[in-house]
């Protein structure tokens, strides 16, 4: 009886909250370099191995900008700066060649 009710109780918390299910996470720490993609969309790179794809909500970043990891451990829902600027990211994709 335990067993069904904890079960129940993890179906309905990954109902509710189904980004607990799917959020890709990583450490961006150890990144060296980013390349801006489009005015949206951020890849970081470990020497010249690309890490993730960020893509933001709410800003614009261009080749220029100064963007700050507010910590090394990221995930979608995070936030990051830039231009001084916090920004929310809507999607972070862990690259496949790492």
């Amino acid at each position: 009886m335990k067993k069904k009710i904890f079960v129940l109780i993890i179906i309905s918390v990954l109902l509710f909250f189904p980004s607990l299910a799917v959020s890709d996470c990583t450490d961006l720490g150890h990144s060296t370099s980013w390349y801006v993609q489009d005015e949206q969309t951020i890849i970081c790179y470990a020497q010249n191995k690309p890490l993730a794809q960020i893509v933001l909500q709410d800003c614009t970043v261009s080749r220029s900008s100064n963007i700050r990891l507010l910590k090394s451990y990221v995930c979608d829902g995070d936030s990051l700066m830039v231009d001084g600027q916090e920004c929310a990211i809507t999607a972070l994709t862990i690259s496949s060649v790492q």
